[in-house]
């Protein structure tokens, strides 16, 4: 049976000389895997450089339900990305949160509300022009609203990440932020995407914090792992 759904690319793995395995999270069905013949040939009909890290998608797909490999029938890419692959700042970016989203998201049902927030976000670095050294700190907070463990409470002098709370006692674990570092946290989590130029951040408390949500990931994810690629984005952005 046939389907019309959007979707953002994931990952996409060689399976043969010429066809590709593309892992795409979609309105409808959550991560699916789709296999995609004759991808690689140079006059493909759905050609790999479509099946890019974040490339936003509408597509027409086989679907069953206890099907470990689906198929596409009709894929183009919808918006089309005018900026993030060819600009060197947001490729990265999207590099980055491409990783994270890969390690973050396993289910193969429906969530309208992820997938939209996830949409318009790629959207919104598209079309950004200026001011998106926040950007990836301000995803990685928003997406945890989706994923179960935002943090929540008033500003406070410490943030327990194990119990994802901020707090006036210096908690009793590794796992947590001090001053001055809780007060950027917090100033970030009062921001929307639209005012993510109002925290200024030097590049070392851009590093810091990226590496305290990242751990703030692995201790609410099961599996999450290490990430790689946030280590290229604050280069760029720092250099």
């Amino acid at each position: 049976m046939l389907h019309k759904t959007r979707g953002i690319v994931f990952k996409t793995t060689d399976y043969s000389e010429s066809s590709v395995v593309v892992q795409i999270f979609t309105e409808k069905f959550g991560l699916q895997s789709y296999i995609i013949n004759g991808a690689k040939k140079p006059r493909a009909k759905i050609s790999r450089n479509m099946l890019q890290p974040l490339h936003l998608v509408d597509m027409v797909v086989y679907h069953k339900t206890n099907g470990s490999v689906q198929r596409i029938a009709e894929l183009k890419n919808q918006p089309l990305l005018q900026t993030v692959p060819y600009d060197v700042i947001k490729s990265c970016i999207a590099m980055f949160l491409n990783e994270v989203l890969y390690k973050a998201i396993k289910q193969q049902s429906a969530d309208e509300r992820l997938f939209d927030f996830i949409f318009n976000a790629i959207e919104l670095l598209d079309h950004q022009s200026t001011g998106i050294a926040n950007f990836h700190l301000l995803f990685l907070l928003q997406l945890t609203r989706y994923l179960g463990f935002y943090p929540h409470g008033q500003h406070a002098d410490y943030f327990d990440m194990k119990d994802g709370v901020f707090v006036h006692y210096k908690p009793n674990t590794l796992n947590y932020l001090s001053p001055p570092h809780t007060k950027n946290f917090y100033a970030l989590l009062q921001c929307g995407f639209g005012r993510m130029n109002e925290v200024k951040l030097s590049n070392d408390e851009r590093r810091y914090l990226i590496n305290k949500l990242l751990e703030y990931y692995a201790l609410h994810i099961e599996g999450f792992g290490n990430i790689n690629s946030h280590e290229v984005l604050e280069e760029v952005l720092g250099s």
